[in-house]
């Protein structure tokens, strides 16, 4: 079936039938998608890593149509039902619920209605009653009245065979497809709220009486009224109007007028009532939450993918603030690697107030330590600290940056955290985290659970192993595509580069804890159970620094050495030469050296590689500050227009924090001044915004705001306006709020 399947993808997927089987022939083999994307161009004719994780992802759902199909294929021969016709059927299906259909009949299964009927003796009544010729039904139902079979009455006896005809329609693969196209077609989610829960539902209230097609309905709506129905809150409905379906059931199988056929009538609705719109309710509802979760996971690894590759700061020796009131704010200083220097504690907030003392202790420390950042939490008292700190006046070289801090809480409770600081608490570990997201965002977030990040859309919603899979996806591209510095890597880092893992990893830190720092990469070869398998995976994505040959600190792979070695020699340079000459790559003509493993794209990645060795895809670090003074929501009014950045993006908007501790919603219609169908056509995490404040509810901790009109800032924050803007263009705004909070 492979060159069935690689057509198949192929047209799906719209690329030839050579590049999806030369990708599946890698992947099977062990290669990772970064791996496969950035030095197997050749191979796969530079399919990029979306594509590549598409056809693995295509081919692993054939291949377990293809072990359904030889599952069914081996019962129906054990039950001696096989016949070529029936394989010849298995084998055209497409779809795991063709295939399913087409077994169905001959499935084992439970004691049914018609099960009872057929041990009756009914069957031979079903089957003259189902054919709909002329029949006195009365007449040859009097026939199977039995009181050994305990068919006491005519009734019972048209009963028994309707029961049989009901379950022959529901067994019918075409009834199905029928049936299951009218559900998408037609289909309705209809909630209702559970009559005596109005109170407790409140964060359902939309859903109380509601009702929209299945094919329209957006993946964040199908999934909170899933959850509503979950936490036993709303009556949760899938399903088209009766009457549509059974009259597409009566077109199929009532083919006259006469008594059999009103038989036949009656059977056809009790099928549908009681077996058929049950079962393929089922299956909508289970392919719906899917093309859902989908579309959540698609946000979330969207989201993630922005947060991961945030602007670093870089290597600086950062004075890291988790802020607090009443057990107040922990500070931490870390050197330019990341490590912990100094911690202690400071009070500058309620009750204490010592902003004296609070004050000497930052100067100080700033002396001390050389500090060049401040790295600031945003969570509780986070506004206040920031204020505080800024009111002391620093050397103007010290930038002072608040930080996202989801998910550090996590990180400073967790297992990663205990080994890392054994002899520390979570407080100090908490402000760790938040100095050294500041300096590497990517290297501090891997050791944290995506799903603790904040930047999903009903994660614990969505099917969680499809989650973690391309939730890991991204984590793992982001970091091969970053490199990784082997000799400062955490375990957690190391984790994600191509072709390592978990015990790999810890095998490399031990390596470098007894033998020092990695001189080569091809020391990397002496790492206990690291092979050559792991090694041609692995190498072209770690990085050192320093090495002896520069490029090992390069993306060039070192199976691809020997060529720039050659073109070293071919222009009579060395190979430093050949990276600090633009002159010298220049004259290098790509061409000659062309092989039959390697080609252009491998050749021009290798040229763009010597131009900056190394380099970091991410964008350079920009300040940025919230509006002074506005701290709280009650300090919002409408019409301010305010600096902002983006937390999440959803399938409906973004949210903004705007430093109030309260994050605003830019509906999807407030985004921009053109039609937006996809949030992330316009804006993405950690962007910097600024936005119109449009509402302020207090009460349900709600700020709706505007993007419309507004650039994207960086640096200094816009200056603040108070006015509203004019009344025209504020009622057009305030009247899409009903929707905006839905």
């Amino acid at each position: 079936m492979s060159q069935v399947h690689f057509q198949k993808i192929a047209t799906e997927l719209s690329v030839s039938e050579k590049q999806v089987a030369s990708t599946v022939e890698l992947l099977d083999e062990g290669a990772t998608v970064p791996f496969i994307s950035r030095y197997r161009k050749e191979m796969t004719g530079s399919l990029d890593e979306v594509a590549i994780a598409a056809i693995r992802d295509r081919i692993l759902q054939l291949r377990e149509l293809d072990k359904r199909r030889e599952s069914i294929i081996k019962s129906l021969k054990e039950l001696n039902k096989w016949t070529q016709d029936l394989e010849d059927q298995l084998q055209a299906a497409e779809t795991m619920a063709v295939l399913e259909d087409i077994y169905l009949p001959y499935k084992p299964k439970r004691r049914t209605k018609a099960t009872i009927a057929r041990e009756k003796g009914l069957e031979p009544l079903a089957a003259a009653i189902f054919a709909q010729q002329y029949l006195d039904i009365t007449e040859e139902a009097q026939k199977f009245i039995s009181t050994e079979k305990e068919v006491n009455s005519i009734d019972e006896a048209l009963a028994g065979s309707r029961d049989i005809i009901a379950e022959w329609v529901n067994e019918s693969p075409e009834a199905r497809a029928k049936i299951r196209d009218l559900f998408w077609k037609e289909g309705v989610f209809k909630t209702r709220v559970i009559p005596g829960k109005e109170e407790e539902a409140q964060k359902f209230k939309d859903y109380f009486e509601w009702e929209e097609p299945i094919t329209t309905a957006p993946s964040h709506r199908v999934l909170a009224m899933r959850r509503g129905e979950k936490e036993m809150f709303l009556l949760l409905d899938t399903s088209p109007p009766e009457e549509s379906a059974i009259d597409v059931l009566e077109k199929q199988f009532v083919l006259s007028t006469n008594e059999s056929s009103q038989q036949v009538r009656l059977a056809v609705k009790d099928s549908y009532k009681r077996l058929l719109k049950p079962s393929i309710e089922t299956e909508i509802r289970l392919a719906s939450k899917k093309k859902a979760d989908e579309e959540a996971i698609r946000v979330f690894a969207d989201n993630l993918r922005q947060l991961l590759l945030s602007a670093p700061l870089g290597q600086k020796n950062v004075l890291a603030v988790d802020p607090g009131f009443r057990t107040g704010c922990k500070l931490a200083i870390l050197n330019r690697q990341g490590k912990l220097l100094h911690n202690e504690a400071i009070y500058p907030n309620e009750p204490q107030k010592q902003y004296a003392k609070a004050g000497e202790t930052i100067i100080k420390l700033c002396e001390k330590f050389d500090v060049e950042a401040i790295s600031i939490g945003n969570g509780t008292a986070s506004r206040e600290t920031e204020s505080f700190v800024r009111s002391l006046k620093l050397p103007a070289q010290i930038q002072v940056i608040v930080v996202n801090e989801s998910g550090a809480s996590i990180y400073s409770a967790s297992e990663v955290a205990r080994d890392e600081f054994p002899e520390y608490d979570v407080t100090v570990r908490g402000a760790v985290s938040i100095g050294r997201r500041l300096m590497d965002p990517l290297a501090e977030l891997v050791k944290i659970d995506p799903k603790s990040i904040g930047v999903g859309q009903y994660q614990h919603d969505v099917d969680q192993t499809a989650l973690k899979q391309s939730l890991d996806d991204v984590v793992m591209s982001c970091v091969n595509a970053v490199g990784v510095e082997v000799n400062t890597a955490s375990k957690e880092l190391l984790t994600y580069v191509s072709g390592l893992g978990p015990q790999l990893a810890q095998n490399i830190i031990d390596y470098r804890n007894t033998h020092g720092a990695f001189s080569s990469r091809s020391q990397l070869r002496q790492v206990p159970r690291l092979g050559e398998k792991a090694y041609e995976q692995a190498a072209g994505f770690l990085r050192i620094r320093g090495a002896a040959n520069p490029l090992d600190a390069s993306a060039v792979h070192p199976e691809s050495y020997h060529i720039v070695a050659q073109m070293a020699t071919d222009v009579k340079a060395t190979i430093e030469s050949l990276i600090q000459n633009e002159t010298l790559r220049k004259s290098i003509q790509l061409k000659k050296y062309i092989t039959n493993t390697t080609g252009l794209p491998t050749l021009q990645d290798i040229l763009s590689e010597l131009a900056k060795p190394g380099r970091d895809p991410r964008a350079q670090f920009e300040t940025f500050q919230f509006t002074e003074g506005i701290n709280s929501m009650g300090d919002l009014r409408t019409g301010m227009k305010l600096p902002g950045i983006i937390t999440n993006v959803t399938a409906f908007g973004a949210f903004v924090d705007i430093g109030v501790h309260q994050d605003g919603l830019v509906h999807i219609s407030e985004l921009s001044d053109r039609y937006v169908s996809n949030p992330h056509e316009v804006v993405k995490v950690q962007q910097k915004v600024e936005v119109t404040v449009l509402e302020v509810d207090v009460n349900r901790k709600r700020i709706a705001l505007s993007m419309k009109g507004n650039k994207p800032v960086a640096g200094k924050p816009a200056k603040n306006q108070t006015k509203a803007e004019t009344e025209t263009d504020m009622q057009q705004k305030l009247n899409q709020l009903k929707q905006m909070f839905k």
